[in-house]
């Protein structure tokens, strides 16, 4: 493992002697347009891991993505490298049908000193919801961002993050009622506490959520790439593009679904991703849309 390695897989080229706020930015921003949100091994027959090595040469050596137990650990090592002051932290995602946050802890995330002053990063949540770049801890703040405004929300034992976003509007009306498209206008993302997780903590979850029949990650195949001006996924067999439109305060989604002799071609076109096993595409009703 090699981190001018993952630095020349994300396209960063500047110094790295420094970790400051601005570089984190940086190579923040430059992963989540490089490298996808996907769970395509699972639907490969392959298994998602949390061994660091394997991680660091699928997505860096293979040029693939990954979800968030690989993506956000490895951008732990990533800090740790690049001499940052981090802790590995677990949170519970909000469960909209639910109204609730799940009771298991199923997404890692970090949090990174700099200066006296902590910040989230999260380089592996997806489609509308992901960030581009770290959030100040600061309670009740508004962060703006391309995909929304970003805000953290703290009641003394948790942090609760939420998202506000614009009216997704969808160009083909044959897509207007797409189980996929997200119609809320704030929607609670994940809560977590403070206390330092290691990687063994998210082990059990991890399988469950690789094997489970009622797990969205094993109910939809999934890749989702960040652009400059918006992000790409490929839901199953359905292609969506979406322009960011803070002018106009809504969000353009174009929809499409790709024959099955495409689908390899698309996620090479699309997401740089070149898969080694068969790839069987799955869209089942789940609780996830973008």
């Amino acid at each position: 493992m090699a981190l001018r390695g993952y630095l020349n897989r994300i396209g960063f080229t500047g110094p790295y002697d420094k970790p400051d706020l601005d570089t984190l930015r940086t190579i923040h921003k430059l992963h989540v347009m490089t490298i996808p949100f996907e769970n395509l091994s699972i639907h490969c027959g392959e298994k998602n891991t949390m061994d660091l090595n394997i991680i660091y040469d699928k997505i860096v050596k293979s040029n693939r993505g990954g979800w968030c137990c690989e993506n956000n650990l490895l951008f732990s090592w990533v800090l740790k490298e690049m001499g940052y002051k981090y802790t590995t932290l677990g949170s519970k995602v909000f469960n909209k049908f639910q109204n609730d946050f799940y009771p298991v802890d199923s997404h890692l995330i970090n949090m990174v000193e700099i200066e006296g002053k902590p910040y989230i990063t999260d380089v592996s949540y997806g489609v509308s919801c992901q960030l581009w770049y770290p959030l100040e801890m600061i309670s009740g703040k508004d962060q703006p961002q391309p995909p929304g405004v970003f805000r953290l929300l703290n009641n003394g034992m948790t942090w609760v993050l939420e998202k506000t976003t614009r009216k997704q509007v969808v160009k083909d009306k044959a897509y207007a009622h797409s189980s996929l498209i997200d119609r809320r206008l704030t929607k609670k993302m994940y809560c977590f506490p403070l206390t330092p997780r290691d990687k063994e903590h998210f082990v059990e979850t991890l399988d469950c959520l690789q094997t489970s029949p009622d797990s969205r990650f094993v109910l939809k195949s999934i890749c989702s790439l960040q652009t400059p001006n918006g992000f790409r996924a490929l839901i199953g067999w359905t292609y969506s593009e979406i322009t960011y439109n803070p002018e106009e305060d809504c969000d353009m989604v174009h929809m499409k679904e790709i024959p099955d002799c495409e689908i390899e071609a698309v996620l090479k076109e699309k997401f740089n991703v070149m898969l080694v096993n068969k790839f069987t595409p799955k869209n089942k009703k789940a609780n996830y849309c973008m």
